[in-house]
C-alpha cells in the first residue's frame, strides 16, 4: 500500500467501467476511497457491490453543464474531504466530415466538446475551492498521445485531447504559483482495449495496465505520466514529428 495514496478520498469519472474502473479498484488497493461517477447506474451498481463502503457511486451526466451544476455542491458537501479528482470520462466518435450530414457531426461534435472538454474544466474549476483546502490535493486529467499527433477520423476528439494537454499545463502553472501542495498530473494514454475503442486499432494495452501506470504516477506526483506506447510516441515526436505525425495519422 502507497503511503501518498492511503487515507484518501478520490472523485473517478467515467462510467465505472474501463479505466475508470481499473482506477477505482487499484485506488481501494491503495487505502483509498472512491466516489465514482458515472452515467450508466448498472455499472455504477456493479462497482458498488465489489467495493462495499470503500465505494460512493453518483449519477450524472458530466457531458451536461446543469449536472455539473449539480454534482458540485453534492460533492463539496457530502466529501469535505476529497483531495484526489481523476477526470477519466471520455467519448471518441469517429466521423467522416463530408460523408456525413452536417447537422449529424454538429451533434457528435458537441456531445464530445460537452464531456471531454467542457465537463472536465467545469468540474475541476468546481472542486478545486475544495482540493485547496485539504493539506495535500492531486488532479489528474486523461489525456492521449492523439493530443500529439492526430488522427484523422476523429477530429473533435483529438481536439478536445489537445486542450486538456494545455488546461493541464496552465492548470498546473497556477497551483505551482498559488497552492504549490495541489499536484496536477496529465496522464498520456495509448490505445488501451476498452469498449470506446472496441474494433479500432490493434496493439492495445489492458485497461489494468494503463490504470497501473496512471495510479504510480499519481503516488509520485507527476506532472506527465506517458503510458503503454506513448512513451515511443514522446521520444519520436521529439526527434522526427513529421514521422509521428505520419503513424497517428
Amino acid at each position: 500500500m502507497n503511503n501518498a495514496l492511503a487515507g484518501r478520498r478520490a472523485l473517478v469519472t467515467g462510467e465505472a467501467r474501463g479505466i475508470g474502473l481499473e482506477l477505482s479498484r487499484q485506488l481501494i488497493a491503495q487505502g483509498c476511497t472512491v466516489v465514482a461517477v458515472g452515467r450508466n447506474m448498472q455499472h455504477l451498481n456493479a462497482l458498488q457491490s465489489e467495493g462495499g463502503s470503500n465505494v460512493t457511486t453518483v449519477q450524472a451526466d458530466l457531458s451536461q453543464q446543469a449536472e455539473i451544476d449539480r454534482l458540485v455542491p453534492l460533492i463539496t458537501a457530502e466529501h469535505p474531504d476529497l483531495s484526489i479528482l481523476i477526470n477519466n470520462a471520455g467519448l471518441q466518435q469517429e466521423m467522416n466530415l463530408f460523408a456525413n450530414p452536417a447537422g449529424a457531426s454538429i451533434i457528435s461534435a458537441r456531445q464530445e466538446i460537452g464531456l471531454n472538454l467542457d465537463g472536465l474544466v467545469s468540474l475541476t474549476l468546481g472542486l478545486l475551492p475544495n482540493l485547496a483546502a485539504q493539506s495535500r490535493s492531486s488532479i489528474v486529467n486523461i489525456s492521449s498521445g492523439l493530443a500529439i499527433a492526430p488522427k484523422s477520423a476523429s477530429p473533435v476528439y483529438c481536439a478536445t485531447k489537445a486542450a486538456t494537454r494545455a488546461f493541464s499545463q496552465a492548470l498546473r502553472y497556477q497551483c505551482e504559483d498559488s497552492a504549490p501542495h495541489i499536484t496536477v498530473t496529465e496522464a498520456i494514454m495509448a490505445l488501451v482495449d476498452t469498449d470506446m475503442t472496441a474494433g479500432r486499432g490493434s496493439g492495445k494495452i489492458t485497461a489494468h495496465r494503463a490504470a497501473t501506470e496512471v495510479i504510480a504516477g499519481l503516488a509520485r506526483g507527476q506532472p506527465e505520466v506517458w503510458v503503454g506506447k506513448a512513451k515511443m510516441l514522446r521520444v519520436l515526436n521529439r526527434l522526427l514529428p513529421a514521422v509521428a505525425a505520419r503513424i497517428m495519422r
